[in-house]
């Protein structure tokens, strides 16, 4: 690994390009949303991340139990959840900023499992996060809903606890990872398709799906899944996690500002100051450990 504590530039440029696909992905998942409904593109999401992607990558060395919890988690939890949200409960702009707070709970979790105390720092950040989200629900204009907001709170939440999954897991082959994890979600959320959305919103979503709808739901496979966790994993193989990291501070920004360019999305002044609350809070969490005079101090 990397002693750096930057990013050479190629490396800082597919960084980059990794967060810029994440953020403007779900500018992506709205426009599969206009012909699919949620669940059932879901279940194509992950179809293709597995297929034939499968037949090319060995399962990694894990216990079965690890890809099938992480699988649900993040294919039921975290996507189910976030896509159900986005069909008519919270702005793509909105949601790219809300899911972000996994941040938070992946560090309550953390601090839960190895018993650790919450630090000052850590509680102030929180508390900026959480009046970020607290001025999103008090705005009744359409951008979120109540419901939405959770929602998208609860898929957050699952994407953290498949975080601690992804870290027990260790260093493995992350396309890998991805793909036969994928497994995993596929029938459940197929499932979930058939008896939620029934058999008839399914075939006529199919029916109205065109090409701008199958070119979003290959995006989502292949750009946001195989290569956007690929290359991060790769990343975060060859430098230290401190130096990556912060970098999807950046999907927030990418998302609200593409469904703004390509979706119409406005951007008033409450939603600027509620980005930049949540935000401040991510930056304090994530760089408040890097502050110079600690470096110093332990030099």
């Amino acid at each position: 690994m990397s002693s750096s504590a930057r990013l050479p530039f190629k490396h800082f440029l597919l960084a980059l390009a990794v967060v810029a696909i994440w953020g403007s992905n779900f500018v992506v998942i709205r426009l599969g949303l206009n012909a699919l409904p949620p669940l059932l593109f879901a279940t194509l999401r992950f179809s293709f991340a597995v297929l034939p992607a499968i037949f090319f990558l060995k399962k990694p060395d894990l216990p079965w139990r690890n890809l099938a919890s992480y699988g649900l988690l993040i294919g039921v939890g975290q996507f189910g959840l976030l896509f159900l949200a986005m069909r008519s409960n919270i702005s793509p702009g909105l949601a790219s900023l809300v899911i972000q707070t996994q941040v938070f709970f992946t560090l309550m979790l953390s601090m839960r499992l190895n018993k650790e105390g919450v630090q000052g720092y850590q509680w102030l950040a929180l508390l900026l996060a959480a009046s970020g989200i607290g001025l999103i629900a008090s705005h009744t204009d359409g951008s979120a809903t109540p419901l939405g907001l959770v929602m998208i709170l609860a898929a957050a939440f699952s994407w953290a606890c498949a975080n601690m999954l992804g870290k027990k897991a260790g260093r493995v082959n992350m396309l890998a990872y991805m793909v036969w994890t994928s497994v995993f979600a596929v029938p459940p959320l197929l499932a979930l398709s058939l008896i939620v959305e029934g058999p008839t919103a399914m075939a006529a979503g199919l029916a109205r799906a065109d090409a701008t709808t199958w070119a979003a739901v290959l995006w989502q496979a292949v750009g946001n899944t195989l290569f956007g966790y690929a290359a991060w994993g790769w990343l975060l193989a060859r430098h230290a996690p401190a130096t990556v990291v912060p970098m999807a501070l950046l999907v927030p920004v990418f998302g609200m500002s593409t469904a703004a360019l390509v979706l119409g999305e406005s951007l008033p002044a409450w939603k600027l100051i509620a980005a930049g609350l949540v935000l401040s809070g991510l930056a304090l969490n994530l760089l408040w450990p890097l502050r110079p005079w600690r470096v110093r101090a332990v030099h």
